[in-house]
């Protein structure tokens, strides 16, 4: 075996060298989530916890704030300090959507946030209640336009993704529902499982365990394949709806300002995190994907997102009112 060459002992020894992120922030990190427990957010967040604590050799606390469609979590992110100490787990709706929809949201998503690294993606199920005398989506389109007007969809707030998918599902079949804004995904689940809204277009993370257990009908997955957490459930394609595709993000932010060596080294964490098989297999078993993204390559997608959810938000005429 060839001795290993002097640069290779530099690396090894810099990697050894390098001090735990508590050395640097000298607190615990506290990941603040826009959503109460039990939605898209709040699995992301949670599912990335211990491994990151485990990577960065500090304690990683969960802390939900949610209000004001995101906003009460995302502005507490934007004014703390930008030490390492507080990450955002951010959501691809609010990160573009409310920008888009409020005059004077308080923040912007290139000014006041740097982009840390990708969590998940999540494409959208079409849920209904189970009460609701449908099987299929081909069945459930004809159950809503022999009511027009009559139905509601739910969303975990004005402006998410799930209100756009929404108002563009209702378009698409040419039929008017009524929107109905939660603060969350799993207060607007138990009101579709309990017969109260009809359907709710979300990630299937916060609705599988209510598919299996019967207090919830999974029509279609709004994505170009099905996904393994439910493997019996049909594309919207093959259910009769072609080209209706939703799909979210959910990834780390940071304070503006916070510096680059701590932002990378995070950003390192969590790609090695995606490589771990039972974080793989439970987001999996959620019906997610884990997309390992360097810092350039969440920037990228992060302003693709305000670009193109703002255009579909102000070309349907969106709004929060």
């Amino acid at each position: 075996m060839a001795p290993l060459p002097r640069r290779a002992f530099a690396a090894i020894a810099a990697v050894a060298a390098a001090p735990p992120l508590r050395a640097q922030t000298g607190r615990p990190i506290t990941v603040l989530v826009p959503n109460p427990p039990g939605g898209g957010t709040d699995f992301a967040a949670r599912l990335f916890q211990d491994a990151l604590s485990r990577s960065l050799g500090t304690s990683v606390v969960i802390d939900n704030r949610p209000g004001a469609n995101g906003n009460i979590a995302i502005l507490a992110a934007v004014r703390a300090a930008p030490d390492g100490n507080t990450l955002l787990m951010q959501y691809s709706g609010y990160h573009a959507g409310n920008p888009a929809m409020m005059r004077e949201p308080g923040w912007d998503p290139v000014r006041d946030l740097a982009p840390v690294g990708m969590a998940t993606v999540a494409p959208h199920g079409v849920f209904v209640s189970p009460e609701l005398p449908v099987s299929t989506l081909a069945e459930f389109i004809a159950y809503a336009k022999d009511r027009p007007g009559r139905l509601n969809y739910a969303s975990s707030g004005n402006g998410s993704v799930q209100h756009i998918a929404g108002a563009l599902f209702s378009r698409a079949i040419g039929t008017q529902m009524t929107h109905v804004p939660y603060r969350g995904a799993a207060p607007a689940l138990q009101d579709v499982a309990g017969g109260r809204v009809e359907m709710f277009i979300t990630t299937p993370s916060s609705a599988i365990g209510l598919v299996r257990g019967g207090k919830l009908k999974a029509l279609a997955i709004a994505s170009d394949a099905r996904i393994s957490a439910l493997p019996e459930v049909p594309t919207a394609a093959e259910a009769g709806l072609p080209g209706f595709v939703v799909d979210a993000w959910f990834a780390f932010f940071a304070p503006a300002g916070t510096p680059p060596e701590i932002v990378g080294r995070i950003n390192g964490a969590l790609r090695e995190a995606t490589a771990q098989p039972d974080l793989r297999r439970r987001g999996e078993e959620g019906g997610v994907i884990l997309r390992p993204l360097t810092v350039a390559e969440m920037d990228a997608v992060a302003r693709r997102e305000i670009e193109t959810l703002g255009r579909t938000i102000r070309e349907n005429g969106i709004t929060l009112e």
